[in-house]
């Protein structure tokens, strides 16, 4: 794994992800100081790979780099790769290259039965209801990477009052929407799919959609709030207000 230097700079290394990908792998632990540098050398490697480059898939630590083979050997563009991590490191200034991120406000109905997990969460965290989605809703988060399903974004950091665990027996069915927290991170869920997370409410936004450009709502680096709304603002928002069935836990992955 890589450490962070003593100067506070990254120590990447470069790791084998196939015969057409390399994974950087930049830092060792979550932090929101890391998109900055995730986000340069995305941006370096969009120039430098050129029409050989098939896919940038950055994360919490690491950025993927997807190539085409037939176009750049995988030496050459480990290569290329190193070339590009000396110049970041050389000449560092990735705060003022990563951009605020786009600020997304979205419109979330906190209560038990859209939430069944709400109740739960404030009892653990030995907080009211009230206070865990004041707590929640009362920060910025990050997008820290994309994954699960299409338009699933890894938010955080939380405010370590509500860190909780993933559910024992995940859901094998978590509606659409539902704003769900885990560990230190946070999510909404952009399609009906199994899930161990923490449901606490459900929000109006349209996560994914084929028709948009990208198809995902958030992507790497944006900033993401979640506003409280009552029931009626959120259905005249068009949001589900269907209950979630009363009833134990499923089995699922």
């Amino acid at each position: 794994m890589s450490q962070a230097s003593t100067s506070g700079l990254p120590t990447p290394r470069i790791e084998s992800a196939g015969l057409d990908g390399w994974l950087v792998r930049l830092f060792s632990t979550i932090d929101e100081a890391n998109l900055a540098w995730l986000g340069a050398l995305a941006r370096r490697c969009e120039a430098a790979f050129g029409e050989a480059l098939v896919d940038l898939v950055p994360s919490y630590t690491t950025l993927l780099v997807v190539f085409d083979p037939l176009r750049l050997s995988p030496e050459a563009a480990r290569r290329r790769l190193a070339d590009l991590l000396a110049d970041l490191l050389a000449n560092p200034a990735p705060e003022q290259e990563a951009g605020a991120g786009e600020l997304h406000e979205l419109l979330t109905w906190y209560d038990p039965s859209v939430g069944p997990d709400l109740e739960r969460v404030a009892r653990r965290t030995e907080m009211s209801r009230e206070a865990v989605i004041e707590c929640h809703a009362g920060q910025e988060y990050r997008v820290f990477a994309l994954g699960f399903a299409p338009g699933f974004a890894f938010m955080g950091l939380l405010d370590r009052r509500l860190e909780v665990p993933r559910l024992d027996t995940p859901r094998q069915r978590v509606p659409v929407n539902s704003v769900a927290i885990a560990g230190r991170q946070t999510a909404a869920y952009p399609a009906v799919s199994p899930g161990g997370w923490n449901l606490l409410g459900r929000t109006t936004a349209r996560l994914f959609d084929r028709d948009r450009e990208g198809f995902s709502l958030l992507r790497v680096g944006d900033r993401v709030r979640f506003v409280p709304v009552d029931r009626a603002t959120f259905e005249r928002h068009g949001g589900d207000a269907t209950p979630m069935e009363a009833r134990p836990l499923e089995a699922g992955i």
